[in-house]
């Protein structure tokens, strides 16, 4: 038996912000990030709207990029004194993720970290609250997905936690909220998104439910990226729906190993944290050539070039290396500046961890310990992918 689990409501388009004031409940926790939403004006007018609705807001402020499981304990305890029935978050992936993974020790205080990085082993939520996300970035899709990305930094480990309890009952894409994306922020956040519809499309678990999904939303991010890079915002409105398409996408057709090695690696390294999209845009090029040698899997990129119009696996990866150019993303590890002696050292624990992330499961050829250090050493040299 397979499932397909979306938000019961998603509002998009301009101004969708204002639908919170049609929100029935007591009282609402709003968890945000690190300012930008307060310092464009949006935190307020979701304040604003919520009490209008008529409800008792409360902040919880400063959630970190790539949110580690102190915030989230933080967070939880916070929640667990004001005793909410909406958890609102609004920001990139972040602070939904970490609000996500904080909903879950509100509602079961005694639950622990370990139980929840174990996949879809969450408990059952909506025993106190609901769940309503608003992304301002076009990228994680964290607003429509059973998925939370929280980093352990003792372990220098991001986990992600899968369980569909975690899915937001309500998801508003405004596009207004991306905007104010910079240029950076675009490029990475646009090549996660097509990350995620590339590896949903050629997920062991694809499905016809998931499969229109993934392809419309490769296309979109092809058509519209370069674009909304460079400050279209029109192109940034199309790429803020993009993103949410391959989400739902993702969310039930699940990842592959671009995702395992980027969790892996964003904080691995002392000599720099790679960016969750910068990473999987490195990546994604090599995984692809690394799967093709699975024939479904070669089908699949084969139909995906054949919707770009692109003449099969070697143009796709061309056209994807084509952007990460335009986008101004290295071509490898040791371009990006991870430090050659550090890499070799942490490579065998490195392609450990891969291996085992959640995302490994669904990808369509399972490497060995072997493969996947030889394929980390491509990426971090730049040389070809032959095996």
């Amino acid at each position: 038996m397979a499932r397909f689990t979306l938000p019961r409501d998603i509002y998009f388009g301009k101004g969708t912000l204002d639908e919170l004031k049609n929100l029935k409940g007591k009282k609402a926790i709003v968890v945000v990030g690190g300012g930008s939403m307060k310092r464009f004006g949006f935190l307020d007018k979701v304040v604003d709207n919520l009490k209008e609705a008529g409800m008792e807001v409360q902040l919880f402020e400063g959630v970190e990029p790539d949110p580690s499981v102190e915030t989230v304990m933080k967070g939880a305890k916070a929640m667990q004194e004001f005793q909410p029935d909406w958890i609102v978050s609004i920001g990139g992936g972040s602070p939904i993720d970490a609000a996500k993974a904080m909903w879950a020790f509100y509602e079961y205080p005694d639950v622990t970290f370990e139980d929840l990085i174990v996949p879809f082993n969450f408990p059952t939520l909506r025993q106190k609250a609901k769940f309503l996300a608003i992304p301002s970035t076009s990228g994680t899709a964290t607003e429509v997905t059973a998925f939370s990305v929280i980093t352990d930094y003792a372990k220098g480990i991001k986990y992600p936690l899968a369980d569909f309890n975690i899915t937001p009952d309500v998801a508003i894409v405004d596009p207004d909220l991306a905007e104010t994306m910079p240029a950076k922020l675009t490029a990475h956040t646009g090549m996660d998104a097509l990350t995620h519809a590339i590896e949903a499309y050629v997920s062991t678990v694809a499905s016809p439910f998931t499969d229109p999904l993934a392809l419309k939303a490769i296309k979109m991010v092809m058509q519209y990226l370069p674009a909304s890079y460079n400050g279209c915002m029109e192109a940034r409105e199309q790429m803020h729906y993009a993103q949410c398409l391959a989400g739902m996408a993702f969310s039930n057709a699940l990842l592959g190993i671009v995702h395992s090695m980027a969790h892996k690696t964003g904080a691995a390294f002392s000599t720099g944290h790679i960016p969750h999209g910068c990473a999987n845009a490195i990546y994604l090029p090599y995984v692809i050539k690394f799967n093709a040698k699975d024939m479904r899997a070669a089908k699949r990129y084969e139909d995906i070039a054949w919707e770009l119009g692109l003449d099969g696996v070697d143009a796709l990866c061309a056209k994807i290396d084509d952007f990460n150019q335009r986008l101004s993303i290295p071509k490898t590890l040791k371009e990006f500046g991870i430090d050659e002696a550090e890499f070799k050292q942490k490579l065998s624990a490195i392609s450990e961890n891969a291996i085992g992330d959640a995302c490994t499961g669904s990808n369509p050829r399972i490497p060995t310990q072997e493969e996947m250090e030889k394929l980390f050493t491509c990426i971090y040299y730049g040389t070809e992918v032959d095996f």
